[in-house]
């Protein structure tokens, strides 16, 4: 790629925020004590399944935030994945101070515009897996301080709000959301925190759609969409419309196998590919990244081995799209749902 637009995308990621939606480095950190404050020069891996990002690769590619989530254990028991939550939330607490003030931890529109011009980076905490949360006494409530921004109703197994779209869900269950995912959404939209339907099966979308707070923004923080590669795990046109009508944003995933078309790129044009599609069918205004890094996936060559958000960006003017267009997509979009979700 012609090194002026690469350039340009630097500037252009120094002025603007780019906000990504779903980052897992918490999971890399729980099972091999990765240190996030540590900058990893290569994957041992080889770029496959963990060892994509940390805070200090956060800071160079001019990561102004992202939703770091906490993964949900579902073989655990309901009290014990509630334990469990609390601990891993204040080993991620722990990780943002050691980074002596590099890092800090914003849950609120607020917080998020006092600390932008003090840190270098923003941590949005979030959950994948809203089985965590099955065992807390009072539900959301029971959140210390308020601390999650998202919850991701369903994860890769099937739990008692629901059916998740993996083909390896396990027992079959019911057909969509459950009585209790009904009442745990409107927990969610009680206390300002994100419903993310990112996971659930198409039935249970519709039924968390339905259970919903109309006047919420939706989020689907980390998925591909089925108009450009048919996927269990992708969206449809009429999914992207509902998360368009509630106001919401639909962040693309990095995981090439949910991206890929039969003769297309092999790099991050596809992942551009993907947001064009939801651009065509719904707008700007509900476009947005979700990585996914770190999160046991495979991302398209060049966003593999580092992270290379301002490839995107480049990407994104070589295809002629508007400044405006951008930064709505890299952070705008998602901080419109965040000051009108979580103003203060």
């Amino acid at each position: 790629m012609d090194q002026g637009l690469r350039d340009e995308a630097k500037r252009f990621l120094q002025e603007h925020d780019l906000i990504d939606l779903h980052v897992e480095g918490m999971l890399p950190h729980r099972l091999f004590g990765y240190d996030l404050n540590k900058r990893h020069t290569r994957t041992y891996t080889g770029g496959r399944f963990m060892g994509h990002l940390d805070f200090p690769r956060a800071m160079e590619q001019d990561l102004r935030a992202a939703m770091w989530s906490i993964t949900t254990n579902p073989f655990r028991s309901r009290a014990s994945r509630w334990r469990a939550l609390l601990e891993n939330l204040e080993a991620l607490r722990a990780q943002v101070e050691a980074s002596l003030g590099d890092v800090e931890i914003v849950t609120t529109w607020g917080e998020y515009q006092a600390a932008r011009g003090r840190a270098k980076h923003l941590c949005m905490p979030a959950i994948q897996g809203g089985n965590a949360l099955a065992g807390a006494p009072g539900g959301c409530g029971a959140i210390p301080g308020d601390a999650i921004t998202r919850v991701t109703l369903l994860h890769l197994t099937n739990s008692l709000f629901g059916v998740t779209s993996s083909p390896f869900r396990g027992w079959k269950g019911g057909e969509g959301v459950t009585s209790e995912g009904r009442d745990f959404v409107q927990d969610l939209n009680h206390h300002r925190i994100f419903t993310d339907l990112a996971h659930i099966n198409k039935r249970g979308f519709w039924d968390a759609v339905e259970a919903h707070d109309p006047s919420l923004p939706i989020l689907v923080t980390h998925t591909g969409v089925e108009g450009v590669c048919p996927h269990w795990r992708n969206l449809d046109d009429a999914q992207l419309r509902a998360v368009a009508q509630s106001g919401g944003t639909v962040g693309v995933i990095f995981e090439k196998s949910f991206l890929r078309r039969p003769q297309g790129p092999s790099d991050g044009g596809m992942v551009l590919e993907h947001l064009a599609h939801i651009i065509e069918v719904v707008g700007e205004d509900h476009a947005s990244i979700g990585s996914d890094y770190d999160g046991m996936i495979s991302p398209p060559r060049g966003l593999d081995a580092a992270p290379d958000y301002g490839s995107l960006v480049a990407g994104m003017l070589q295809r002629g799209w508007s400044p405006e267009r951008i930064e709505k997509i890299i952070g705008g979009n998602f901080l419109r749902c965040f000051r009108e979700m979580r103003p203060d």
